[in-house]
């Protein structure tokens, strides 16, 4: 059964979608079977994996609503000759999902029952989060066996961390006992500034959390790459973000928390 990871953080600017997007093209470079969900209403993931996200019809809103199943907004395969990397999408659209599913019933569990019908497909379903702990982020990490925490090495690196530590706890006494963090990871390392390596090791003297080995630096194709709706590994594979994120998937599907 896939493991469901979802790719949290409320401080936007973090590397959250860029981590998304390129550790589930990275894990699916590995011949890992991997589904990529997008669950920000700036559908983020949607654009820079390639999909015209002001055109769909069908997204992970409606499959919320109940109008469809996932199958019916999934797009499989888009890299088909490349790597196994299916998507669900968002747009816009998915920013009224927030007040709607207010008035349904357990409306924390709709994401988690949606991904139960097609979890058995996937070895990995990363979970893009929206930069808030609104409702969807609720509902995302309900559906969650772990969340994997970006964080920018930069100084209010710490900023709003133990509030998304007290939700997640929260989350898994209420709403998900299973649910633990998956790990942190450091991203936009700047080697050239004493600033970075100040800020890594602030927080390892300060976080009581695993924290990845891997340190995804500041790279200009990584930057580049959404803009010609590819993952990091299809755009430049030879960068050094692309190497940096080959290594976080060769960790995560080591994850401590998976040992046999």
């Amino acid at each position: 059964m896939g493991r469901i990871i979802a790719i949290a953080n409320q401080k936007g600017g973090v590397g959250k979608t860029t981590t998304s997007i390129n550790l589930a093209a990275c894990l699916a470079e590995k011949g890992k079977r991997v589904l990529a969900v997008d669950m920000d209403p700036q559908g983020n993931l949607t654009s820079g994996l390639g999909i015209d996200k002001n055109s769909l019809d069908k997204t992970i809103y409606h499959a919320m609503c109940g109008e469809i199943n996932i199958g019916e907004c999934m797009i499989v395969r888009p890299f088909e000759k490349k790597i196994d990397l299916s998507i669900v999408p968002a747009n816009r659209d998915l920013a009224g999902a927030e007040v709607e599913l207010i008035s349904t019933d357990d409306p924390q569990h709709i994401l988690k029952g949606i991904l139960k019908s097609i979890r058995k497909q996937f070895d990995f379903i990363i979970i893009d989060c929206p930069p808030a702990l609104g409702m969807l982020t609720i509902n995302s990490m309900t559906a969650a066996d772990t969340v994997l925490v970006p964080i920018q090495c930069e100084f209010f690196a710490l900023d709003g961390l133990s509030q998304l530590i007290y939700t997640i706890d929260l989350i898994k006494k209420k709403l998900n006992r299973n649910l633990e963090i998956e790990g942190v990871v450091f991203t936009m390392y700047d080697a050239r500034t004493n600033l970075s390596q100040e800020v890594v090791d602030n927080v390892k003297n300060n976080l009581d959390q695993f924290i990845y080995k891997t340190v995804i630096p500041r790279n200009v194709r990584l930057a580049e790459a959404p803009s010609f709706g590819l993952p990091i590994n299809l755009y430049d594979g030879r960068s050094a973000g692309a190497e940096g994120y080959r290594k976080l998937a060769d960790e995560v599907i080591k994850n401590r928390l998976f040992a046999d």
